[in-house]
């Protein structure tokens, strides 16, 4: 009993440190790539968003960036489409000091 403690006890330490190192990650690390050009960001992800096929025939890196800012911060529950996007250009607009 005591070892499945153990096990438990190091399992949960683990998962925590992952979950804010992800955090901290997507706030540090992933979100200022985009205080360059935020709005070309927010029109990609609005495309992915609402399109069907968004690449079409334009390169596909600005929309792979976009789909990891998708990623790192999630649509919520019941968010409208132009919410979550209010929403990520909150974020960005807070994390680079500039209001978008």
């Amino acid at each position: 009993m005591r070892r499945i403690l153990i096990v438990f006890g190091v399992t949960l330490v683990v998962m925590l440190f992952v979950f804010r190192s992800a955090d901290w990650y997507a706030s540090n690390a992933a979100l200022p790539r985009f205080c360059g050009n935020p709005n070309l960001a927010i029109t990609h992800v609005r495309m992915i968003l609402t399109k069907a096929t968004p690449v079409g025939d334009e390169k596909k890196l600005p929309f792979i960036l976009a789909a990891k800012l998708i990623f790192l911060f999630p649509q919520q529950d019941q968010e409208g489409t132009e919410a979550y996007l209010e929403r990520l250009r909150q974020l960005i607009s807070q994390k680079c000091g500039v209001a978008y």
